[in-house]
């Protein structure tokens, strides 16, 4: 089979490489892979901020969907035939993956696989983020940073959903609409961290009850300052660093901060299932919308990666095998 193959951390050239064909063990399916999600963790990978404790070279890549070819002893929960997707299994950018089955989702006939793939990690991811980790009530006020990437476009329409409002933040005009198109009531572009003094105005001088922040340092003491009495700030995004350390009595206005995980929102298989399941049902229902902002070939990995580090694509990206 052809996988992609990093042989060192850094600023690692990627290898499009033959390598053996996996096989199931006990306890595993054997998957062909029809595309896989391209994240930000694979950049953190690749830059050997995560994952080291496996050896290189190694397959990069942590989510896709795809078929099951065989299961090995044990599996019971799918069956050679059956598509399925997933959304932390390293080895993803591959033809073929062997993958615990418990880490396994149906994929309903009504979802193609381009689809599946791209909702898995940053679905769950938005799903944990407004539900778990802060649970958003009708006539809340949400600041999405990244409005108009995959995760932020996912985050918006989940909110909505739920009957908050959103205020996102976009980095250029250009992506402005596809924030709006997700339901955002204002969207503001700024590239930097001059959006407070336009969020603060559009809830009259309150600030918002919740903001997602992903973007890094730089706009984390602006997110603290949109942010109401009691507001909740949610951290995510480690490839781009923290804010180093906090102050804890130094903190406003009597505002929380937490590190989300989203796979503290999938910790069983069964929650797994359930929670991906739902985001199944909603695109089904044409309640949510996963918008696919760019596909490449598997042996193109390095350009999608290079792409997504610059910001200058909007959605979800695929590899197709």
């Amino acid at each position: 089979m052809r996988a992609v193959v990093m042989n060192q951390a850094g600023a690692a050239v990627l290898e499009y490489v033959e390598r053996p064909d996996p096989a199931a063990g006990p306890g595993e399916a054997l998957v062909e892979v029809a595309c896989a999600g391209v994240n930000f963790m694979d950049i953190g990978v690749r830059r050997g901020a995560f994952l080291t404790e496996i050896p290189d070279p190694k397959v990069l890549g942590v989510e896709g969907a795809g078929r099951v070819l065989a299961v090995g002893d044990g599996v019971e929960s799918v069956e050679p035939g059956r598509r399925v997707a997933w959304a932390f299994a390293l080895g993803s950018y591959a033809e073929r993956i062997a993958i615990p089955a418990s880490s396994l989702v149906p994929v309903p006939d009504a979802i193609d696989d381009r689809t599946a793939a791209a909702v898995m990690m940053q679905g769950l991811t938005a799903s944990h983020f407004a539900t778990d980790f802060y649970r958003v009530e009708p006539g809340d006020v949400a600041f999405v940073h990244a409005a108009a990437g995959g995760l932020g476009l996912l985050l918006t329409q989940i909110i909505k959903l739920r009957g908050g409002r959103v205020i996102g933040r976009v980095s250029s005009s250009g992506k402005a609409a596809a924030a709006e198109h997700a339901g955002a009531d204002h969207v503001i572009v700024d590239a930097g961290s001059g959006f407070v003094e336009e969020a603060l105005r559009l809830t009259g001088g309150e600030g918002v009850h919740v903001v997602y922040d992903g973007s890094g340092p730089t706009t984390f003491q602006g997110s603290l300052d949109v942010l109401r009495r009691s507001g909740t700030f949610c951290w995510y995004g480690p490839v781009l660093g923290g804010p180093g350390p906090i102050e804890i009595m130094s903190l406003p206005k009597s505002v929380k901060i937490g590190y989300a995980v989203y796979r503290d929102h999938v910790s069983t298989p069964e929650l797994l299932r359930s929670r991906s399941g739902r985001l199944f049902d909603w695109i089904e229902e044409g309640r949510l919308e996963v918008r696919i902002g760019g596909e490449y070939r598997l042996a193109d990995a390095a350009e999608a990666l290079a792409d997504m580090e610059a910001r200058s694509t909007i959605g979800k990206l695929l590899l197709i095998s």
